[in-house]
């Protein structure tokens, strides 16, 4: 008798669990998938009522128009798309390379180093990913302006780094502090000093977490819009979040171009996720056991 009613809470539980994913499934892939279908869709059939779910008549034409059109053939934020793509692509690539090397290095001085003032510096960082963007706007803006750097690409790694640079030490730190310390004085032992120890022993055993912070850091640069919006005004410097609410500004509220810009900013971070899923997966279990 215990045994089957043991049983049968196991059923029940795992019918609620399984319930419960398949909500969180659906309220996180919703979205997304309504972006693409009205990325594929006409006027006609987006704002046709009653409502429908798959368009009548999809078409591939709005990718077309941002993806190959000139500007003499589509509007002035179509044409600008793949420049404001290379802007954010190339801003996220170098956020993400200075954060890993500095972060990486400042992790390992939080976590093995012990130094006067540590956790108060520690802390001090951490305090930098509480503090709201739009408290930081104005004296961030009028550095930049003194500084001569206002609508270029460099403001936007030098503010981007002011707030991922903390993320990316305050998430490393959990990986770095997991890896038993006998296995870098073992390697210093047998002469290595302690650059070498970090780079040869305690790198390759955190490679998991490297990776999924490398991965976080990108995203968190790349999906970046308040500052961009504040600090970007030409093609020089615009990125792509910026870019696309002009589809839904300068020109009306054209949400199938708003959607088809979504699809294919969407795509660098999708792909990222699902080749490194593993590593991202690994690396945020490996991080929260220390020893």
């Amino acid at each position: 008798m215990k045994n089957s009613r043991a049983h049968t809470k196991k059923i029940i539980f795992r019918v609620v669990l399984y319930a419960l994913a398949f909500l969180i499934l659906v309220f996180v892939l919703a979205p997304y998938c309504w972006l693409v279908i009205s990325s594929v869709s006409t006027k006609a059939d987006l704002l046709t009522i009653p409502m429908r779910w798959f368009p009548e008549h999809p078409t591939l034409g709005n990718y077309a128009s941002i993806l190959f059109s000139s500007s003499a053939s589509t509007s002035t934020t179509a044409s600008q798309f793949k420049a404001a793509f290379m802007n954010s692509l190339e801003v996220a690539v170098i956020v993400t390379a200075i954060c890993l090397v500095i972060g990486l290095m400042a992790t390992y001085a939080f976590s093995r180093l012990r130094f006067r003032g540590r956790k108060t510096a520690f802390y001090s960082v951490l305090a930098m990913q509480m503090l709201p963007p739009v408290a930081l706007i104005i004296p961030l803006y009028m550095i930049v302006l003194q500084l001569h750097l206002l609508d270029k690409k460099l403001s936007l790694v030098l503010v981007y780094l002011s707030f991922i640079l903390p993320f990316v030490i305050w998430i490393m730190k959990g990986y770095i502090d997991s890896i038993p310390i006998e296995l870098e004085e073992a390697a210093r032992i047998d002469g290595c000093g302690r650059l070498r120890a970090f780079i040869y022993v305690m790198l390759p055993i955190a490679s998991s977490g490297l990776a999924a912070t490398t991965i976080f850091a990108f995203i968190l640069s790349w999906n970046e819009f308040f500052y961009a919006l504040q600090l970007t005004s030409t093609l020089a410097s615009k990125t792509l979040p910026f870019v696309i609410t002009e589809f839904s500004s300068k020109f009306g509220a054209d949400y199938i171009m708003t959607s088809t810009g979504g699809v294919i900013a969407s795509l660098p971070p999708v792909l990222l996720a699902l080749i490194f899923q593993k590593y991202i997966i690994s690396g945020l279990t490996a991080g929260a056991v220390k020893g």
